[in-house]
């Protein structure tokens, strides 16, 4: 077969629906420790590829459509991070909903993987923030990455409730695909090939990230006390608009990955095992 010959041996979506399930269920499973560290590593990771977004965002010799494909595509940093390298990311678990759906692992579960995983991503992506700051690589281009971040923190913060809402759940739609894809891939350079167009995709449309949030609107709050601006442009970016960006695009960010991703792909391949296990 010629699929032999080239090698073509990509998981198929049921298959990738079990490798979910599987997945979804070993990480419930592990260590409260465990989960909050890899947490704060992949908090980290999404923040850096937020770091490098920021550095092609910051040219204003770039067009729009020019800044906002290139800042999509390094932006992928983030999530070959996670996948390769390996950490736990809220977004991503989003897809823990399958084995929920299927009563392998309790709600409780679910909830406590989610507090533990968010808690661990705000902490390596805010942790990153401060490092950043205090390095000073927001005074390179003569300062315009640090007017960025501001752009950008101010823009999030502001953002009407409902806005931010759908944003979340578009990004996590696409998220969750890349991941859903990624567990296609056999090699790296497969699950790198996988997650590109979705996040690219996702980063040059502008949807909403709760955990790149994490790492943006901290930074550009630093920036702001740091040259004391306080106009009337920066008044929504403080910990009130943080928690005003980030409620409404983490029940966003659940709703279009354990819901329109996970849920669906239930329904479609995993429904039957619930209703008559053994008989898939």
């Amino acid at each position: 077969m010629m699929s032999d010959i080239y090698g073509f041996d990509a998981f198929a979506p049921k298959d990738i629906s079990e490798r979910v399930k599987n997945i979804g269920v070993a990480k419930a499973g592990l260590p409260w420790l465990s989960v909050l560290m890899l947490g704060v590593l992949a908090g980290a990771f999404i923040g850096l590829g937020g770091l490098y977004y920021v550095i092609v965002k910051s040219d204003p010799l770039l067009s729009f459509a020019a800044s906002q494909l290139l800042g999509g595509l390094v932006f992928c940093l983030g999530l070959l991070l996670v996948v390769v390298a390996g950490a736990e990311l809220f977004t991503g678990n989003n897809l823990l909903v399958m084995a929920w759906a299927e009563r392998h692992i309790t709600t409780k579960q679910l909830l406590k993987n989610w507090l533990l995983v968010c808690l661990g991503n705000f902490i390596g992506a805010s942790a990153l923030a401060c490092l950043v700051f205090i390095s000073g690589h927001t005074e390179m281009n003569q300062g315009l990455i640090g007017e960025t971040y501001l752009k950008i923190g101010v823009i999030k913060c502001s953002m009407p409730l409902w806005q931010a809402f759908f944003k979340g759940i578009l990004c996590n739609v696409l998220v969750c695909l890349a991941v859903w894809m990624a567990f296609a891939g056999r090699s790296v350079v497969d699950k790198a090939v996988a997650i590109v167009f979705p996040i690219s995709a996702f980063v040059a449309a502008g949807f909403e990230h709760s955990i790149a949030n994490m790492y943006f609107i901290p930074l550009a709050m630093l920036e702001k006390y740091a040259a004391g601006q306080g106009d009337a442009t920066m008044q929504a970016l403080s910990w009130a608009g943080f928690l005003h960006n980030l409620m409404p695009v983490i029940l966003g960010n659940i709703i279009g990955g354990g819901v329109l991703v996970a849920l669906v792909y239930h329904i479609i391949y995993r429904r039957k095992a619930v209703l008559a296990p053994g008989k898939e």
